[in-house]
């Protein structure tokens, strides 16, 4: 793996950035390396953001010495990291596939030439990693898709109003925990909830 970069982003965030792929060992050092710089819980720093192959650290300018952070993050990206993934309890959620609850499984089995059984057994016999969660708080984005029904995402969007839902978008997979517009392939609806709710505060179940 190269070199880390890091780059600032405007006035008051950095970017640190690896390999441009989605790689399990690539996210592992991202989602590592943004563990690392919350624990140090540096002044000023306001939030730090994991995503496939790259960390945002925000920050407040006025209450940051930048050239300190830099040398800081700098030097966590730099550590040793395990060269694996750390492994972490599966969840699993019943889902229902096809007719209603996942409108698009024919349009999947008609690009990957297989049967809706067959591209059921692809999908359901995977364990998907959330390599980041975002776009709308409890989307959870996953991978890696068997190549045989990595379909490209669709060219329209679509509203869900169902509980939740999973989506395919070329290798990648999705779970939207609320209704929002998307522009995926929807294969199958949640049995079970995708968001927890505990007191005033809702929690996705699914985290990177």
């Amino acid at each position: 793996m190269s070199v880390p970069r890091i780059l600032a982003a405007g006035d008051s965030a950095l970017v640190v950035e690896f390999d441009a792929r989605i790689d399990p060992l690539i996210n592992a050092r991202a989602i590592a390396l943004a563990d690392a710089i919350q624990s140090a819980a540096l002044g000023g720093v306001r939030d730090v953001v994991p995503t496939y192959r790259s960390v945002a650290v925000y920050f407040d300018p006025l209450r940051t010495d930048y050239e300190a952070l830099v040398a800081r993050v700098e030097r966590e990206a730099l550590a040793p990291r395990a060269e694996s993934a750390p492994a972490r309890e599966a969840i699993r959620i019943p889902v229902c596939y096809g007719g209603t609850f996942g409108p698009d499984l024919p349009s999947v089995a008609a690009f990957a030439g297989l049967s809706e059984q067959e591209v059921i057994s692809a999908h359901a016999a995977g364990t998907y990693r959330v390599f980041m969660v975002g776009f709308v708080p409890g989307f959870a984005y996953m991978g890696i898709v068997d190549a045989r029904i990595a379909m490209p995402g669709a060219d329209r969007v679509r509203w869900d109003r169902r509980r939740a839902d999973g989506h395919l978008s070329g290798g990648d997979a999705g779970w939207l925990a609320t209704d929002r517009p998307h522009a995926c392939e929807a294969l199958r609806s949640a049995a079970a909830p995708a968001v927890s709710c505990t007191g005033r505060r809702r929690r996705a179940v699914l985290r990177d």
